[in-house]
C-alpha cells in the first residue's frame, strides 16, 4: 500500500471546468453547479484509503447535500489496467455505499490533471464562486487507525456554509496514487 499525499494547490484557485459521464453515460457538467459550494472528491473502488472512509463519506455527503452543498466524486484511475475501477464496478460501489451524488468516469484523466489530483481520496472544496476554499484530508484516520468522522472536511464545509473561509492551515489527504495511463 503506497502512500501519496495530495497536492496542496493555492487556495482561491478557480475550479477547472469539466464534463464527464457517469457509469450509465449521462454527462454531468461543472456548470450545473454554479452558485453553490461544491465538493469534488477523487475516489476509486479498490483503494484501501477510500474503502476506509467510503461509508462515512457517503453519510457526510448526504448530510451536507441537505445543507445546500453539492458533491461530485470522480474516478480517474486507468480502469483498463485496474479492472476493479471499471464503470460497472463503480455502479456497484455506489449502491453498496449509498452514494447519493454523481460518481463520474474520467477515462482520459484530463480532469484529474486539471485539478492536480494526486491520490485517492483527494478532496477539493470550492465556495459558491467556485474558488478553492479547502484541499486536504477527510480526517486524520487511516486504514486500521481510527474510525473516520470527516472532522477536517466537516470543519471546512461548516465554515463555508456559514459564509466564512475555512482555516487555511490544512493537512494534505493521503492515499493511493492515481493509477495513471
Amino acid at each position: 500500500m503506497s502512500l501519496t499525499p495530495s497536492n496542496m494547490i493555492d487556495l482561491g484557485s478557480p475550479m477547472p471546468e469539466f464534463r464527464l459521464p457517469d457509469p450509465e453515460g449521462n454527462e454531468i457538467s461543472s456548470e450545473q453547479y454554479g452558485g453553490h459550494p461544491l465538493l469534488v472528491a477523487f475516489i476509486c473502488n479498490h483503494c484501501p484509503f477510500v474503502q476506509h472512509i467510503a461509508d462515512s463519506f457517503a453519510d457526510f455527503a448526504n448530510e451536507y447535500i441537505e445543507k445546500g452543498m453539492m458533491v461530485i466524486a470522480i474516478n480517474s484511475n486507468d480502469f483498463h489496467a485496474q479492472p476493479d475501477d471499471s464503470p460497472e464496478r463503480m455502479r456497484k460501489e455506489a449502491i453498496a455505499h449509498g452514494y447519493s451524488f454523481p460518481y463520474l468516469v474520467d477515462e482520459s484523466q484530463e480532469v484529474a490533471r486539471a485539478f492536480e489530483a494526486a491520490c485517492t481520496p483527494d478532496f477539493f472544496l470550492f465556495d459558491s464562486e467556485h474558488q478553492l476554499a479547502y484541499r486536504g484530508q477527510f480526517d486524520g484516520t487511516r486504514p486500521g487507525k481510527g474510525t473516520p468522522t470527516g472532522k477536517d472536511l466537516r470543519a471546512a464545509a461548516d465554515a463555508l456554509l456559514a459564509g466564512k473561509q475555512p482555516d487555511a492551515n490544512q493537512k494534505p489527504s493521503m492515499g493511493c496514487n492515481i493509477k495513471w495511463k
